[in-house]
């Protein structure tokens, strides 16, 4: 049988890769986000920049998420977890990702250390200026 055009190696495979990329063309009015879940992609952004600002120094270079879908780490620099999180706050949905190629897990960190290292910062600073007072 000649066929014109190449065959998908994944026609019929539950992974198929570009699976639900049709439907991104059938439905261009998405549902946006609601107020609760902008707030969060807002707060989060809000704390993207102070996690920079304190790890970046130190040589971080982003932060590691554990994938739901794929339950892989994802490791994402800071401009791009940023650019991520403002195009879920526009449209309403995730960019499709991939697993970044061949990063140096050691200068990535969870949201959760990012945090607490925000937190223990705060709390030093907090210490110090009631010792001051």
């Amino acid at each position: 049988m000649q066929h014109d055009e190449p065959i998908d190696p994944f026609n019929g495979d539950p992974a198929d890769p570009s699976a639900g990329l049709e439907d991104l063309g059938e439905d261009p009015q998405l549902d946006p986000l609601s107020d609760a879940e902008r707030q969060d992609v807002l707060e989060d952004l809000a704390d993207l920049e102070i996690y920079q600002a304190l790890l970046s120094p130190i040589g971080i270079r982003g932060l590691v998420i554990e994938c739901e879908d794929c339950h892989e780490p994802h490791y994402f620099d800071w401009d791009l977890l940023r650019g991520n999180l403002r195009h879920l706050l526009n449209s309403g949905r995730p960019r499709v990702h991939e697993p970044a190629y061949d990063p140096d897990p050691d200068h990535y960190v969870t949201w959760e250390y990012a945090r607490g290292y925000a937190d223990g910062v705060h709390d030093t600073l907090s210490e110090g200026s009631d010792e001051d007072a």
